[in-house]
């Protein structure tokens, strides 16, 4: 069991860990103004950006499924673990030496966080590696490897490129020695259990550590070198532990992440030492799967860091061996295209060489060339459809014309299905009218079919299914993710819209008293529940109210922090992250005038409801029969009226 963390020392972490740099290990963010960042949301699929960070406040927020919060519930969410397991990762990452208070209820020990001790077992053990590869006699066979394909030992070093000793236990031993327990050592995948105890799980074999976007080590691959290894897979990965996935890990992503945001581009290799080979040779947007083939996962991470979408597009560059094993391999990657709103292409050396040893027969400057050279990857998949029709035959052409329509019509961006029409016709020796009628056939007969999702692509196979082309060692190519389009989710129905016109003055105001309580002040004292008319703002003024009012506001994210944390469980809850990220339609920040103005305006709608509300029971009420309450309420009328009057006046000098 362990104590409670220290409030003072969560507090340090919330101020330590920069949420711009925590968030942007994930998503690529772009400056949207006012302070605030916007990116692709890493919790749910979306076209465009409507994922916001505001460093200043230590907030994030994603108007499109409502997930917000501080840096702390980022990484509870994205790494799905507890709020124990989030503090402890920050702390670990910004060099927090946590205290912990024992007088406290205790955290169960199935809720201590692995991540810090698996992270820095990882750590140790690339180290380890590491010095094996030049320092053991028995790692000739490694750098032998690494020499033969271009790499010496600079390049080894840095890509952290390491050897794993053939003795069954000398990592253990050693991780053993720097105080890691057996449960550490299992569920960190560096070990194994087997009949007569723990031993390591990588023996004689060249390693590649892997690295998540932040640099963290999370886990290993490791190439066979020696015949009478017992395990023949040429590729040996880390298995599924706590802090690896992979299905959501890219090799080299986190020396690439910088340059695909800066550039716009990520080139998908196959294995570790292509990533290697275009790195040294220039193309530094290289990265590789692990172990596994490119699915839906990891279409998502590259989405996030090219801050992918409708109106920005960047350029995801597939590589493929040029036989028929590749050749499967585009046209699958053509079939999950829909994954990407960027613009897809494909990178074929004729040769048949990988980057790796096209760097290593014609120079650094090939590799180069061969992502220069790109081709958009429909008219690769297009050109192989063809070439396997006899083009000279009459009867032959109209076979490659119908199975060449069925990929035109499965082409994402429906405004240039015209433009391949006539490319198409040019490559038949057709005419356009001809090439395009049976295109719109094609189109037809998917409708009738069901949809997008349920027709088959060229080639005969379903266009909807996922991708099967393979990581390192595999000896395929790679698909690109799921054709289906990406759902968007649906907001929840009690959640208040900012841009509710029967909410926004009431949003407004609150997002003043998040966002820069001190122009607010005492005026806020004046407000109740009554001004606010949907319950989720209700609950967050009193919320506000419960902490001291904007008056005693705390510096930065602090204030933030206190306003959720008064209101509990309620899930109105959700709201104060938003409060926190929304900017203003000022297109700058307010001033003491402006928020003064709003919260009169504020006490004005207030009124005018007030004033509805006197004028029917006034209607209602016979003046003669009950005159004194006639009276009363009229007198009431006419001093709400000229309140009305001077509020509207405190609004209109703030022009609200």
């Amino acid at each position: 069991m362990a104590g409670r963390i220290k409030e003072e020392d969560i507090a340090l972490v919330r101020e330590r860990a920069r949420i711009d740099d925590v968030v942007g290990s994930y998503v690529t963010l772009k400056n949207a103004g006012g302070g605030s960042l916007k990116g692709l949301c890493p919790f749910h699929d979306e076209k465009s950006p409507s994922f916001n960070v505001t460093p200043a406040r230590g907030f994030f927020y994603c108007f499109g499924c409502q997930e917000g919060g501080d840096v702390i519930d980022f990484i509870q969410k994205i790494d799905q673990i507890s709020f124990h397991e989030a503090v402890e990762t920050l702390a670990a990452r910004v060099g927090i030496q946590l205290r912990y208070d024992e007088s406290g209820a205790p955290i169960p020990k199935s809720q201590s966080n692995q991540r810090p001790r698996l992270v820095e077992a990882h750590r140790v053990a690339a180290q380890y590696y590491a010095e094996q590869l030049f320092e053991s006699a028995e790692a000739n066979m490694g750098r032998q490897f690494l020499d033969q394909r271009g790499f010496d030992r600079d390049a080894a070093l840095g890509f952290g490129v390491g050897f794993a000793p053939r003795g069954g236990e000398v990592l253990t031993s050693h991780l053993r020695g720097r105080g890691f327990t057996t449960a550490e050592l299992v569920a960190s995948g560096l070990a194994a259990e087997g009949q007569r105890g723990l031993y390591d799980r990588f023996r004689g074999r060249l390693m590649w550590p892997i690295r998540d976007a932040s640099g963290d080590v999370i886990g290993f691959g490791a190439r066979r070198l020696f015949d009478d290894d017992r395990i023949e897979a040429k590729y040996l990965n880390t298995p599924e532990t706590p802090i690896y996935k992979k299905s959501k890990v890219l090799y080299g992503v986190d020396l690439a992440r910088r340059e695909i945001a800066k550039g716009r581009q990520a080139v998908v290799v196959e294995g570790y030492t292509d990533v290697m080979a275009c790195h040294l040779a220039g193309v530094q947007t290289a990265v590789a799967t692990c172990g596994t083939a490119f699915g839906d996962d990891h279409a998502r991470v590259l989405r996030q860091l090219l801050l992918d979408h409708d109106q920005f597009r960047g350029e995801v560059i597939f590589t493929f061996d040029g036989d028929e094993a590749g050749q499967r391999a585009a046209l699958k990657a053509f079939q999950g295209d829909q994954a990407f709103a960027s613009q897809t292409y494909v990178a074929v050396e004729p040769d048949g060489l990988d980057p790796c040893d096209l760097r290593l027969q014609k120079g650094d400057a090939a590799v180069r060339e061969l992502i220069g050279r790109r081709v958009p990857l429909y008219r690769f998949v297009l050109g192989n459809v063809l070439s396997r029709y006899d083009l000279d035959r009459a009867d032959t052409r109209i076979d490659a014309l119908r199975d060449a329509a069925r990929l035109v019509i499965s082409i994402r961006d429906r405004s240039k299905v015209d433009a391949f029409t006539r490319e198409l016709a040019g490559q038949l020796g057709l005419e356009v009218d001809q090439v395009r009628t049976e295109v719109h056939r094609a189109a037809a007969r998917q409708g009738s079919a069901g949809g997008s999702g349920n027709h088959s692509g060229p080639g005969g196979g379903p266009a909807g299914r996922g991708p099967t082309g393979n990581g390192p060692g595999n000896g395929s190519g790679h698909g690109a993710g799921a054709a289906d389009a990406p759902q968007q989710p649906a907001p929840r129905a009690d959640l208040p819209s900012p841009r509710d016109q029967r909410f926004v003055i009431e949003w407004d105001v609150l997002k003043i008293a998040m966002q820069h309580p001190a122009l607010l002040g005492p005026a806020f004292d004046e407000l109740d529940d009554q001004d606010f008319t949907h319950p989720w703002l209700a609950a967050v003024r009193t919320a506000v109210s419960k902490v001291g009012g904007p008056a005693s506001a705390a510096p930065g994210e602090a204030w933030v922090v206190a306003v959720r944390d008064a209101m509990g469980n309620d899930p109105a809850v959700a709201v104060v992250s938003a409060l926190a990220v929304d900017s203003f339609r000022l297109g700058r920040d307010p001033d003491e005038q402006y928020a003064r103005a709003l919260v009169a305006r504020l006490q004005e709608l207030t009124c005018l409801r007030r004033i509805a509300d006197l004028k029917s029971k006034l209607q209602r009420t016979n003046p003669i029969d009950k005159a004194d309450d006639y009276n009363r309420m009229f007198g009431e009328l006419i001093a709400l009226e000229r309140y009305r009057t001077e509020l509207r006046d405190q609004a209109i000098s703030g022009a609200i």
